[in-house]
């Protein structure tokens, strides 16, 4: 009786290594977080096609701001530090009354390009509340921008008021997420998108959403816009 008991302890001891190295190798295997703005330094942004940051880009109040003196061409900025393929990007902005700005992704730069919007998909970033002309859905915050509509219930702050914005992307599946809810969902490269592209805004730029990685750039639309808290992780 003594070894059979003796038996099963090993058996048992052997099965709850087993377990939590199992679990360990699982937590060293999760994605994880890089900050690309902690609130104290602007280390990887530049200017797009630039080497330094703008003076139109400052840090205030642990906040990365856009002054607003930016506009269609020389506003945008990149974390130029680092591409990124598939990853779920996690940022807080909130943005003057009547602002426009806009997040990229994938962004590709060279002399071909005069702005990271010719080649980059854009999450809008917008202050549909206070915007003082007419916007179409394509145009609102959350869209991915020229492409798909948010959904008209969408939870917005005002102007001055943070807003939390996610976007999870993968070849299988992109999402748009805004203050916890979903507001676009599509496959990149898919028929349907190819579709979209051709048919409306993106005929005319061939590069526009061609690229499976590039960086992450934020745009300076000529509206005062602050973020902070912006992370990734690659998946």
């Amino acid at each position: 009786m003594k070894k059979l008991t003796s038996l099963l302890a090993i058996i048992i001891l052997v099965a709850c290594s087993n377990t939590k190295d199992t679990k360990e190798k699982e937590v060293a295997q999760e994605p994880q977080w890089q900050m690309l703005f902690d609130g104290s330094s602007t280390d990887g942004w530049r200017g797009y096609n630039k080497e330094t940051l703008p003076e139109g880009w400052i840090i205030e109040d642990g906040t990365l701001k856009a002054l607003g003196t930016g506009g269609d061409i020389g506003g945008d900025i990149v974390y130029g530090a680092k591409a990124f393929e598939n990853f779920e990007l996690s940022l807080e902005w909130k943005i003057q009354e009547g602002g426009n700005s806009g997040l990229f992704y994938h962004v590709l730069e060279g002399e071909k390009y005069a702005a990271a919007y010719e080649n980059a998909p854009e999450y809008q970033l917008i202050d549909d509340i206070g915007y003082p002309g007419n916007l179409e859905a394509w145009q609102s915050v959350g869209a991915d921008y020229a492409m798909y509509d948010p959904p008209a219930d969408k939870v917005v702050k005002p102007h001055e008021q943070w807003n939390l914005t996610k976007i999870i992307f993968t070849p299988e599946k992109v999402e748009y997420w805004l203050n916890g809810a979903k507001t676009a969902e599509f496959v990149p490269w898919s028929d349907d998108w190819n579709t979209r592209r051709m048919a409306g805004k993106w005929k005319d730029f061939p590069d526009y959403g061609q690229a499976k990685s590039g960086l992450i750039g934020l745009q300076d639309h000529g509206g005062v816009t602050w973020f902070r808290n912006i992370k990734i992780k690659e998946l």
